[in-house]
C-alpha cells in the first residue's frame, strides 16, 4: 500500500483511511473501526481503520493524518504495510476493572505499557477511565497505577538533596499560582523543576498560560539545563516522555468530561516522581462549586495523596485553600498570564487574593525545604516585593526560549448586572464553561475577565465582567450561554 496524507486533525488519535473497494481490506476482512496494524520503515504503530468512500483515495493508497505520518517517517508515497495486530491480552484485565474487581500491580503495568504504546483505541482507553470513575478509589490500587504510569516513562534525577515541586488539583478558575511559586522557590535557591498539564475540563492548565510568556515545549536534556542554570522551570509535562500514558488518559477524560480520584492521584504523583522531586506541596481549593465540594471530600483525598505518596516514596503535604470564587481577575491562558505578571512585578493593580495565595504556597514550600515557619511567610514576601522573583520568572523564561508578553483578544463583550447588590456567590462551574465558550484553551487570548468579588457592592448596569474572544461566533456564543446563566455571579439585596 502507498502513504497519502489527510489534511486532518485527530487531537493524537492513530486513524487510517482506505478505499471501500481496496482488495487488501476485502482479502483481509477489515471492516470499519477494525484495529489495524500499520508497519513501515522498521516502525510499528497500532490505528483504528476508517472506510472512504468516491475519490477521496486511490484502491492501493492509505490515508493518514500528518502526525501520524510524521510517527511513521513517511513522505507522500511511500509503501507500508497493513496487517491485523497480535490480540492484546491486556483488555481482559479493563474487563476485570469494568466488571469491579482491583486490579494489582502486573495487570496494571500491563494495561499501562500498552496504553503508552499505543495499542489501545480510544473506546479501550475510554473503557478503562469509565472503570475507574466508577468505583471508589483504593489506596493499594491507586498507587499500583501510580507506579505503573511511572514505570511507563523517564525518570528525571537531579543533583540536590531536596527537590521541590506543587500542584493545585484543580477545578478553580483563574488559580494561576505556579509561574509565582516558581519563581520565588528558585530565586531562594531551592530546585524546583516543574513540570504542568495543559486543561483537562477547565479553560486553562498552567502549561497552557505559561505558554503565552514563553516556549513549554522542551525536551528532557533541554528542561535540565534550564533547572541546571537557574534552579527552576516550567514545562509541559507531555513533552518530557515523564509518564507519558498519563496524557494519553487525560486526552480521553477531557472528552468524557471525567476526572476520578485514583487517576487524578496517580496522574500528579506519577509526574512528581519522574520529574525527581521529593518533597511536594499540594493546594485542595474547597468549596460547593470547585472539584473538591467539601472538606470531607478534601479530608478523604488528602488521605489517599499522602497514603500513595508514603507507598512511593514521596514527602507530600496538603493544604486546603478557598475555592468559593475564582482567583485572580482572568480565567484563560493570557488573561491568567497577565495577572501572573502584574503580580510578580508588585503592580498596584494586581489581583491581590492571586498574591497572597501564591505567598502562601510558597511560604509553604520553603517550610517543607527546612524554614522555620515563622520565617518563610517573610521570606517568600521579601523576595516577590523586592523584585529577584520577577528577574527569576524572566530569566526562567529566557532559558527556556525567552521570554513574550501575552496577547490580547480582537473582541470583547461586557456582562453587566441586571440589577443593584452585593456579591453573593460565584458558580465555579458555569464562569468556566462560558470561558470555554468564547475559545479557552485552544484560543489563548479567549476567556473571561472579572471585575468584581465577594462581597463587592453592585449598581444596577455595572459590568461583573468582560468575555474575549477571538472571533465574535465565539463571543456572542458565550454571550447568550452567560444571558441563560445569569445567576453564576449572584447578587443579593443591600
Amino acid at each position: 500500500m502507498r502513504a497519502r496524507a489527510l489534511p486532518i486533525e485527530t487531537d493524537g488519535e492513530a486513524m487510517i483511511f482506505m478505499h471501500e473497494d481496496c482488495p487488501v481490506a476485502r482479502s483481509e476482512g477489515f471492516r470499519a473501526r477494525a484495529r489495524v496494524e500499520l508497519v513501515a520503515r522498521g516502525r510499528t504503530v497500532l490505528a483504528t481503520l476508517y472506510r472512504a468512500t468516491d475519490n477521496l483515495l486511490a484502491d492501493d493508497e492509505v490515508g493518514l493524518p500528518h502526525r501520524l505520518m510524521a510517527r511513521l517517517s513517511l513522505a507522500e508515497g511511500d509503501e507500508l504495510q497493513v496487517r491485523h495486530p497480535q490480540p492484546l491480552s491486556s483488555l481482559s484485565h479493563v474487563r476485570a476493572k469494568l466488571y469491579g474487581h482491583r486490579l494489582d500491580d502486573n495487570r496494571l503495568g500491563h494495561i499501562i505499557a500498552d496504553i503508552a504504546d499505543g495499542r489501545y483505541s480510544d473506546v479501550d482507553i475510554a473503557a478503562f477511565v469509565s472503570a475507574f470513575a466508577a468505583q471508589p478509589a483504593q489506596g493499594e490500587e491507586t498507587a499500583a497505577l501510580t507506579r505503573a504510569m511511572l514505570a511507563a516513562g523517564d525518570r528525571l534525577e537531579w543533583n540536590a538533596d531536596r527537590v521541590m515541586d506543587k500542584h493545585c488539583v484543580g477545578g478553580l478558575p483563574g488559580n494561576r499560582t505556579t509561574p509565582i511559586v516558581v519563581s520565588i522557590v528558585a530565586a531562594a535557591g531551592l530546585t524546583m523543576p516543574k513540570t504542568s498539564s495543559r486543561a483537562i475540563t477547565s479553560p486553562a492548565g498552567t502549561a497552557d498560560a505559561m505558554e503565552t510568556m514563553a516556549p513549554v515545549t522542551l525536551d528532557v536534556a533541554a528542561m535540565q539545563k534550564v533547572v541546571e542554570r537557574e534552579g527552576g522551570c516550567i514545562v509541559w509535562g507531555g513533552s518530557v516522555n515523564l509518564s507519558p500514558a498519563d496524557d494519553v488518559l487525560i486526552r480521553i477524560e477531557r472528552a468524557l468530561d471525567v476526572d476520578s480520584d485514583a487517576q487524578l492521584v496517580a496522574s500528579v504523583l506519577s509526574k512528581k516522581l519522574a520529574a525527581g522531586s521529593t518533597h511536594v506541596l499540594l493546594d485542595l481549593p474547597v468549596g460547593p462549586t470547585a472539584k473538591i465540594r467539601s472538606t470531607g471530600d478534601a479530608d478523604a483525598l488528602a488521605r489517599l495523596l499522602k497514603d500513595v505518596a508514603l507507598q512511593c516514596g514521596l514527602h507530600v503535604t496538603t493544604v486546603q485553600t478557598d475555592g468559593t470564587q475564582p482567583v485572580g481577575r482572568g480565567i484563560g491562558p493570557a488573561l491568567e498570564a497577565h495577572d501572573v505578571l502584574a503580580v510578580l512585578a508588585n503592580r498596584d493593580d494586581a489581583p491581590q487574593d492571586l498574591k497572597a495565595r501564591a505567598l502562601a504556597l510558597a511560604a509553604g514550600i520553603l517550610e517543607l525545604s527546612g524554614a522555620p515557619r515563622s520565617d518563610a511567610l517573610h521570606r517568600a514576601t521579601q523576595l516577590l516585593v523586592e523584585g529577584r522573583a520577577e528577574s527569576k520568572f524572566l530569566a526562567i523564561c529566557e532559558a527556556q526560549g525567552g521570554f513574550k508578553e501575552p496577547g490580547r483578544a480582537l473582541q470583547t463583550r461586557e456582562f453587566l448586572a441586571a440589577r443593584a447588590g452585593r456579591v453573593a456567590t460565584f458558580d465555579n462551574r458555569l464562569l468556566a464553561r462560558t470561558a470555554k465558550l468564547a475559545g479557552a484553551p485552544q484560543r489563548a487570548t479567549a476567556g473571561i475577565a472579572l471585575h468584581v468579588k465577594s462581597g463587592d457592592l453592585i449598581e444596577e448596569g455595572q459590568p461583573l465582567f468582560t468575555i474575549h474572544g477571538e472571533s465574535m461566533g465565539e463571543l456572542d456564543y458565550a454571550f447568550a450561554f452567560a444571558l441563560r446563566n445569569s445567576d453564576m455571579i449572584r447578587l443579593e439585596a443591600q
